[in-house]
């Protein structure tokens, strides 16, 4: 069983994101088992912060990420890049420098999103690509997943109500579950 944990990089209650993630879950593959985690409670990076102690709640996110098999990063976008919220968590996962290895070094990673434009989170998507480069990730380039028009692919509830898309994400997770299955 692939262990995924996907983390929604918005705070908004009713996000489309995180309810993209919500739909991933109940449609993960039988060989794959995908765990929620929120960057909620994250701080901003402060290197003061971090010269005092690690914040409980990166130290918490950091041990999720650690004891699982993949990462599943459900990104927004923001002005046509990534969300800085999302950015600054991860930023506090690679802290410190050492730890980049044991938290993401060689970890299958793939990136979804969903956005009321017309284009999806293309952009945001490929702004991850040299953070996950430069903590030496392994990205999964089988699929790409950037749901546009978000409001009407998710009902008032946060449902994912488009027959298209659901497949579509259906066969990413299966993609990307025999991906982060290979050693």
């Amino acid at each position: 069983m692939i262990k995924i944990l996907g983390i929604s990089g918005s705070l908004r209650a009713k996000s489309f994101n995180s309810a993209l993630l919500a739909a991933a879950v109940k449609l993960q593959p039988e060989d794959a088992q995908i765990e929620v985690a929120s960057i909620r409670d994250i701080p901003l990076y402060d290197g003061d912060v971090e010269a005092k102690g690690m914040p409980a709640a990166v130290d918490a996110l950091k041990a999720r990420v650690v004891a699982t098999d993949a990462l599943l990063l459900v990104t927004p976008e923001y002005n046509n890049s990534l969300p800085g919220v999302f950015k600054n968590a991860i930023d506090w996962l690679s802290r410190p420098s050492a730890d980049v290895k044991r938290v993401f070094g060689n970890r299958p990673v793939a990136i979804i999103g969903t956005s009321p434009g017309s284009y999806g989170t293309i952009l945001s998507q490929q702004g991850w690509l040299p953070v996950l480069r430069t903590l030496g990730t392994r990205p999964w380039f089988g699929g790409r997943l950037q749901v546009a028009h978000a409001q009407q692919v998710f009902d008032d509830t946060g449902e994912l109500i488009d027959e298209k898309v659901r497949a579509h994400l259906a066969e990413f997770l299966r993609g990307f579950s025999a991906f982060a299955a290979r050693r």
